[in-house]
């Protein structure tokens, strides 16, 4: 009996020894942790200026009843009694719904946001009988001005699995603890580092039930920093007022820094649906919306060129030596090559380069392109940008297609497909055929020739400014590459140009203009039509007619802006897109803002030259909709054009 008590108190021993002294690190950590709770402390999301400081994209903090499923017995009837205290819309449950797909059973949901006070009293005195309700503050964003830029701004929507799986594989697992939304697209989406700020924490003292004590210690979080972008929000909202429910794109860009002044897309959306989770009755009327607002076209959107790819085409026979500017071509309204007749429109007579470009000859350029070859065109576009990734500060940018015989080879399975034939060349000489580029691509190309020979990445974000400092501080741009193409080549392109303002297709839009501009006006096949018939608008449907698209600089002495636009569907340039680039010059140039009858008129696409009294644009400065509390200002807010 005396040994096999020594026995156990000598196992006591052991495993007293085990605990104090082996285990002792382990043990005092877990009852550390016990008795402590670190809490993360979410950073306050920077904020979005335009160039001029109008604010773009801010944030509110209002009260939340939240719902975690796991902690409660029926989550559908624990919801009708919180309707019963609160009022809970139909638009709320699909929100609602919505967020569950895409979140864990304890992950707490938000039910309703903007709670009043006397409702969050009630809520509060009904809590013990609601298992797994809460009342939170939260921070919202909230964009003033709706849909206004709303492509280049983007939104912030809360963090789905698949992004909580790559953050999880990132070093950013740590710095997001606590946050419940990221930013999606645009703006929002490609400087998500910047806008988020660096997550704090607070360690405090917990009682057995886990209730806080007191703190211990904490770092605060740091602000997010607040960006300044190029655009002036002014000349964005009145481009998007001009085109009023057309579709299209249009980019504007200052050539001598590659600040991008104006990058619309039509329609467009209020990002303010998403904040939260967009219900599935919005999703589906933007989702499945024929004109498709939801789809970025100044980024993502890709057309042929038409006659805007001209004075490209000009600049690459010059500079190629494949003919020069006194070259003759007899354009006689068709060509012929292989027993195909390529169309074009009426005769011209002899052309030279610059009566070319001025009265937009296809012939001239038909035979160009049959001189050059397809890789030859394809060697001398790539460098301007045609068919390449731009690197402008926007996640998502299309590459659109510049055509070679490795492409084609690349793109295609059946070897007959794959097969170059010479016909196909001589379409792409007028920017049809497989030319698919973005108003991006083309705005950037002729920035190089407008500003002389430099190539300067277009971008998005001006400066930043740290929570800490009062002032925006410009971004650092590295310089821009000098392309090697001679000055008097530019030139001449750039004269031809002129030419189409004074006494070519569009001199008609810019009569009367207080400054001298350069323009190319453009129209692209929607669909093919076959050479043995004739184009009538009239028989297509709307979505098969030409788009309508125009390409400028001004002034023409020293650019300061350049505008590639488009209207889809619009017909001959010079009849819906070229009038677009007569407004954004008198605005940015002039300080001049459509009258309300010329506004009307160009919404309707029958405008021309500027109608009416233009008005001050300091005087027509975009006001928000939506006030710092994230509430609508106006009956007509949360209107979203499809």
């Amino acid at each position: 009996m005396a040994g096999l008590v020594l026995v156990c108190f000598g196992l006591v021993l052991a495993r007293l020894y085990f605990l104090q002294v082996i285990r002792h690190e382990d043990l005092l950590q877990q009852a550390e942790n016990n008795r402590t709770a670190v809490v993360p402390v979410v950073p306050t999301r920077g904020e979005i200026v335009d160039r001029n400081g109008l604010l773009l994209a801010t944030n509110y903090s209002a009260y939340t009843v939240e719902v975690t499923p796991s902690k409660t017995e029926n989550l559908d009837a624990t919801i009708d009694e919180i309707a019963k205290l609160i009022d809970i819309s139909p638009r709320d449950r699909r929100v609602f719904r919505r967020l569950r797909e895409d979140a864990r059973s304890f992950d707490s949901l938000p039910l309703r946001s903007k709670l009043s006070d006397a409702e969050v009293a009630r809520i509060t005195a009904n809590r013990y009988r609601l298992p797994g309700v809460d009342v939170k503050v939260r921070l919202f964003r909230t964009y003033p001005f709706e849909e206004a830029a709303g492509h280049v701004v983007g939104y912030v929507g809360r963090i789905n699995q698949r992004e909580k799986e790559q953050l999880e594989d990132s070093e950013d697992e740590a710095n997001y603890r606590g946050t419940d939304v990221i930013g999606k697209v645009g703006v929002e989406q490609s400087h998500e580092r910047e806008l988020h700020g660096t997550t704090g924490y607070e360690q405090l003292e917990t009682s057995a039930g886990g209730h806080a004590v007191r703190q211990l210690q904490s770092m605060p979080a740091t602000t997010g920093d607040s960006l300044m972008l190029t655009i002036d929000l002014g000349l964005q909202k009145m481009v998007e007022d001009l085109y009023g429910n057309r579709r299209g794109a249009l980019v504007a860009i200052d050539p001598n820094t590659g600040e991008v002044l104006a990058f619309v897309s039509k329609p467009t959306y209020d990002p303010n649906l998403f904040i939260g989770g967009i219900d599935q009755e919005s999703w589906a009327l933007l989702n499945e919306s024929i004109n498709k607002p939801l789809l970025n076209r100044a980024l993502k959107g890709v057309y042929p060129p038409g006659s805007t790819y001209k004075p490209f085409m000009a600049l690459a026979a010059l500079e190629t030596g494949t003919r020069k500017a006194s070259t003759v071509i007899q354009d006689g309204g068709s060509w012929t090559f292989g027993g195909h007749t390529f169309r074009s429109g009426h005769a011209l007579g002899p052309v030279d380069l610059h009566r070319s470009i001025v009265k937009s000859s296809n012939v001239y350029y038909y035979t160009l392109a049959n001189e050059m070859g397809v890789d030859k065109i394809h060697d001398f576009m790539k460098p301007l940008g045609f068919g390449q990734v731009t690197g402008i500060d926007l996640i998502g940018e299309s590459r659109g297609v510049l055509p070679s015989r490795e492409w084609k080879r690349n793109t295609y399975k059946r070897a007959a497909q794959q097969q170059w034939y010479a016909g196909e060349t001589i379409s792409l000489g007028i920017g049809q055929g497989y030319n698919n580029f973005t108003m991006l691509q083309i705005a950037h190309a002729m920035t190089i020739i407008a500003n002389g020979g430099t190539n300067r990445t277009p971008h998005l974000v001006k400066g930043k400014r740290a929570a800490a400092s009062a002032q925006f501080v410009d971004l650092p741009r590295e310089a821009g590459k000098r392309m090697p193409y001679q000055s008097e080549n530019m030139a001449l392109v750039r004269r031809g140009m002129v030419g189409v303002t004074q006494e070519g297709t569009s001199r008609r839009v810019f009569a009367g203009a207080a400054y001298t501009s350069g323009g190319k006006t453009g129209t692209a096949q929607a669909v093919t039509v076959g050479q043995k018939s004739k184009y009538n608008a009239a028989k297509l449907t709307e979505f098969q007619r030409d788009h309508s698209l125009y390409l400028a600089f001004a002034p023409a002495e020293h650019p300061q802006i350049v505008v590639a636009a488009i209207v889809e569907n619009a017909g001959f340039g010079a009849a819906a897109a070229a009038p677009l680039a007569r407004r954004v010059f008198d605005y940015w140039l002039l300080g001049q803002y459509p009258s309300e009858v010329d506004m009307a008129a160009m919404q309707r696409g029958q405008a021309g030259s500027p109608i009416g009294t233009p008005r001050d644009a300091k005087a027509m400065q975009p006001t928000p909709v939506r006030n710092e509390t994230g509430t609508e200002t106006s009956p007509e807010a949360a209107v979203v054009s499809h």
